[in-house]
Protein backbone atom coordinates (compact mmCIF):
# COMPACT_ATOMS: atom_id res chain seq x y z
CA UNK A 1 0.00 0.00 0.00
CA UNK A 2 1.46 3.46 -0.89
CA UNK A 3 2.68 5.44 2.11
CA UNK A 4 0.31 8.33 1.37
CA UNK A 5 -2.66 5.98 1.67
CA UNK A 6 -1.24 4.52 4.90
CA UNK A 7 -0.85 8.01 6.36
CA UNK A 8 -4.42 8.89 5.43
CA UNK A 9 -5.67 5.66 6.99
CA UNK A 10 -3.73 6.31 10.21
CA UNK A 11 -5.17 9.83 10.35
CA UNK A 12 -8.67 8.43 9.88
CA UNK A 13 -8.12 5.93 12.69
CA UNK A 14 -6.95 8.70 15.02
CA UNK A 15 -10.00 10.79 14.17
CA UNK A 16 -12.33 7.83 14.78
CA UNK A 17 -10.54 7.11 18.05
CA UNK A 18 -11.06 10.65 19.32
CA UNK A 19 -14.70 10.53 18.27
CA UNK A 20 -15.14 7.21 20.04
CA UNK A 21 -13.73 8.66 23.25
CA UNK A 22 -16.16 11.52 23.00
CA UNK A 23 -19.05 9.12 22.44
CA UNK A 24 -18.44 7.19 25.66
CA UNK A 25 -16.03 4.43 24.74
CA UNK A 26 -17.74 2.73 21.83
CA UNK A 27 -15.40 0.47 19.85
CA UNK A 28 -15.10 1.35 16.18
CA UNK A 29 -13.93 -0.92 13.37
CA UNK A 30 -13.11 -0.96 9.69
CA UNK A 31 -16.04 -1.59 7.35
CA UNK A 32 -17.38 -5.15 7.50
CA UNK A 33 -14.73 -6.35 9.93
CA UNK A 34 -17.11 -8.82 11.57
CA UNK A 35 -17.13 -10.59 8.18
CA UNK A 36 -13.63 -10.29 6.76
CA UNK A 37 -11.77 -10.69 10.08
CA UNK A 38 -13.53 -14.05 10.74
CA UNK A 39 -13.54 -13.58 14.54
CA UNK A 40 -15.35 -16.82 15.32
CA UNK A 41 -12.80 -18.82 13.32
CA UNK A 42 -9.94 -16.95 14.97
CA UNK A 43 -11.28 -17.68 18.46
CA UNK A 44 -11.87 -21.32 17.49
CA UNK A 45 -8.23 -21.51 16.35
CA UNK A 46 -7.23 -20.25 19.81
CA UNK A 47 -9.46 -22.95 21.32
CA UNK A 48 -11.03 -20.19 23.39
CA UNK A 49 -14.14 -21.32 25.22
CA UNK A 50 -16.09 -20.61 28.39
CA UNK A 51 -13.62 -20.42 31.26
CA UNK A 52 -10.49 -19.92 29.11
CA UNK A 53 -7.80 -17.44 30.09
CA UNK A 54 -6.48 -15.65 27.01
CA UNK A 55 -4.55 -12.55 25.94
CA UNK A 56 -5.02 -10.08 23.12
CA UNK A 57 -1.55 -8.57 22.63
CA UNK A 58 -1.44 -5.35 20.65
CA UNK A 59 -5.12 -4.98 21.50
CA UNK A 60 -5.52 -1.39 20.30
CA UNK A 61 -8.99 -0.26 21.27
CA UNK A 62 -9.93 -3.85 22.06
CA UNK A 63 -12.02 -5.06 19.13
CA UNK A 64 -10.91 -8.66 19.66
CA UNK A 65 -10.73 -8.30 23.45
CA UNK A 66 -14.45 -7.56 23.54
CA UNK A 67 -15.31 -10.63 21.47
CA UNK A 68 -12.98 -12.82 23.48
CA UNK A 69 -14.57 -11.58 26.71
CA UNK A 70 -17.97 -12.65 25.45
CA UNK A 71 -16.56 -16.01 24.37
CA UNK A 72 -14.80 -16.90 27.65
CA UNK A 73 -17.53 -15.52 29.90
CA UNK A 74 -17.34 -14.47 33.53
CA UNK A 75 -15.47 -17.64 34.51
CA UNK A 76 -12.67 -16.84 32.05
CA UNK A 77 -10.30 -13.95 31.64
CA UNK A 78 -8.96 -11.68 28.89
CA UNK A 79 -5.70 -9.78 29.26
CA UNK A 80 -5.98 -6.86 26.83
CA UNK A 81 -2.38 -5.74 26.30
CA UNK A 82 -1.13 -2.61 24.58
CA UNK A 83 1.86 -0.30 24.99
CA UNK A 84 -0.27 2.82 24.47
CA UNK A 85 -1.68 4.11 27.78
CA UNK A 86 -4.57 5.83 25.96
CA UNK A 87 -5.69 2.50 24.53
CA UNK A 88 -5.51 0.88 27.96
CA UNK A 89 -7.68 3.66 29.40
CA UNK A 90 -10.12 3.23 26.53
CA UNK A 91 -10.37 -0.52 27.06
CA UNK A 92 -10.89 -0.01 30.78
CA UNK A 93 -13.71 2.40 30.01
CA UNK A 94 -15.69 0.18 27.65
CA UNK A 95 -15.10 -2.89 29.82
CA UNK A 96 -16.68 -1.02 32.73
CA UNK A 97 -19.53 0.21 30.52
CA UNK A 98 -20.19 -3.34 29.28
CA UNK A 99 -19.78 -4.77 32.81
CA UNK A 100 -17.13 -7.18 31.57
CA UNK A 101 -15.09 -7.72 34.71
CA UNK A 102 -13.23 -10.56 32.99
CA UNK A 103 -11.31 -8.00 30.90
CA UNK A 104 -7.99 -6.99 32.47
CA UNK A 105 -6.32 -4.08 30.61
CA UNK A 106 -2.51 -4.40 30.81
CA UNK A 107 0.05 -1.77 29.87
CA UNK A 108 2.78 -3.77 28.19
CA UNK A 109 6.36 -2.89 27.30
CA UNK A 110 8.33 -3.30 24.07
CA UNK A 111 10.03 -6.42 25.43
CA UNK A 112 7.40 -7.75 27.84
CA UNK A 113 3.59 -7.99 27.63
CA UNK A 114 3.48 -8.36 31.43
CA UNK A 115 1.41 -11.53 31.40
CA UNK A 116 1.28 -13.99 34.32
CA UNK A 117 3.50 -17.05 33.99
CA UNK A 118 1.90 -20.36 33.04
CA UNK A 119 -1.69 -19.11 33.27
CA UNK A 120 -2.83 -18.62 29.68
CA UNK A 121 -4.61 -21.00 27.37
CA UNK A 122 -4.00 -18.85 24.29
CA UNK A 123 -2.46 -15.62 23.04
CA UNK A 124 -3.68 -13.67 20.02
CA UNK A 125 -1.54 -11.13 18.12
CA UNK A 126 -3.37 -9.43 15.24
CA UNK A 127 -1.69 -6.87 12.95
CA UNK A 128 0.86 -6.09 15.67
CA UNK A 129 3.73 -8.57 15.51
CA UNK A 130 5.41 -6.61 12.71
CA UNK A 131 5.80 -3.68 15.13
CA UNK A 132 7.71 -5.70 17.75
CA UNK A 133 11.37 -4.80 17.60
CA UNK A 134 12.18 -6.95 20.67
CA UNK A 135 10.62 -9.98 19.02
CA UNK A 136 12.72 -12.66 20.73
CA UNK A 137 12.02 -11.19 24.17
CA UNK A 138 8.32 -11.06 23.35
CA UNK A 139 8.33 -14.65 22.13
CA UNK A 140 10.01 -15.79 25.33
CA UNK A 141 7.38 -13.90 27.32
CA UNK A 142 4.59 -15.53 25.31
CA UNK A 143 6.06 -18.97 25.97
CA UNK A 144 6.37 -18.30 29.71
CA UNK A 145 2.78 -17.07 29.91
CA UNK A 146 1.23 -20.04 28.13
CA UNK A 147 0.31 -23.34 29.69
CA UNK A 148 1.73 -26.48 28.10
CA UNK A 149 -0.28 -27.02 24.93
CA UNK A 150 -1.37 -23.38 24.90
CA UNK A 151 -1.80 -21.72 21.53
CA UNK A 152 -0.23 -18.64 19.96
CA UNK A 153 -2.18 -17.24 17.00
CA UNK A 154 -0.42 -14.60 14.89
CA UNK A 155 -2.26 -12.80 12.09
CA UNK A 156 -0.31 -10.17 10.21
CA UNK A 157 0.35 -8.57 6.83
CA UNK A 158 2.45 -10.88 4.67
CA UNK A 159 5.41 -9.75 2.58
CA UNK A 160 8.22 -11.17 0.46
CA UNK A 161 11.08 -12.61 2.53
CA UNK A 162 14.83 -11.89 2.51
CA UNK A 163 14.71 -8.17 3.26
CA UNK A 164 16.30 -6.61 6.37
CA UNK A 165 13.95 -6.59 9.36
CA UNK A 166 13.89 -2.78 9.36
CA UNK A 167 12.26 -2.82 5.92
CA UNK A 168 9.27 -4.71 7.27
CA UNK A 169 8.91 -2.42 10.27
CA UNK A 170 8.73 0.51 7.87
CA UNK A 171 6.22 -1.28 5.63
CA UNK A 172 4.12 -2.55 8.57
CA UNK A 173 4.42 -6.10 7.23
CA UNK A 174 6.11 -9.35 8.26
CA UNK A 175 6.84 -12.38 6.05
CA UNK A 176 5.38 -15.60 7.39
CA UNK A 177 8.83 -17.16 7.07
CA UNK A 178 10.18 -14.75 9.70
CA UNK A 179 7.27 -15.43 12.03
CA UNK A 180 7.85 -19.17 11.75
CA UNK A 181 11.60 -18.74 12.32
CA UNK A 182 10.98 -16.59 15.42
CA UNK A 183 8.50 -19.01 16.93
CA UNK A 184 10.62 -22.09 16.25
CA UNK A 185 13.73 -20.45 17.70
CA UNK A 186 11.80 -19.72 20.89
CA UNK A 187 10.35 -23.15 21.50
CA UNK A 188 7.00 -23.11 19.69
CA UNK A 189 5.64 -25.84 17.45
CA UNK A 190 3.97 -24.85 14.19
CA UNK A 191 0.42 -26.22 14.03
CA UNK A 192 -1.05 -24.93 10.79
CA UNK A 193 -1.64 -22.05 8.44
CA UNK A 194 -5.29 -21.21 7.93
CA UNK A 195 -6.51 -19.53 4.72
CA UNK A 196 -5.27 -15.97 4.53
CA UNK A 197 -7.49 -13.17 5.76
CA UNK A 198 -8.21 -10.58 3.08
CA UNK A 199 -8.93 -7.23 4.69
CA UNK A 200 -11.49 -4.69 3.55
CA UNK A 201 -8.74 -2.84 1.62
CA UNK A 202 -7.41 -6.07 0.04
CA UNK A 203 -4.32 -6.46 2.24
CA UNK A 204 -3.35 -10.11 2.78
CA UNK A 205 -2.93 -11.18 6.40
CA UNK A 206 -1.33 -14.57 7.06
CA UNK A 207 -3.20 -16.62 9.69
CA UNK A 208 -0.69 -18.79 11.59
CA UNK A 209 -1.23 -21.07 14.60
CA UNK A 210 1.52 -22.25 16.96
CA UNK A 211 1.58 -24.26 20.16
CA UNK A 212 3.72 -24.46 23.27
CA UNK A 213 4.70 -28.14 23.50
CA UNK A 214 4.43 -30.09 26.73
CA UNK A 215 8.22 -30.01 26.89
CA UNK A 216 9.94 -26.79 25.82
CA UNK A 217 13.56 -25.62 25.85
CA UNK A 218 14.58 -23.74 29.01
Amino acid sequence: MPRAIIRRWILLILIIYELSLASGGQITSAPGRDVWQRPEEVMDAMRAHTGSTVADVGAGEGWFSLRLARRVGTTGGVYAVDINPKMIDFIRKWAANEKLSQVDPVLGAEDDPHLPAGKLDAILVVDSYHEMRKYDAMMRSFRRALKAGGRLVIIDSDDNPYQPREVYIERHTIPQELVRDDTARNGFRFVERRPDIITHDDDVWTFLIFEKPAQTPK
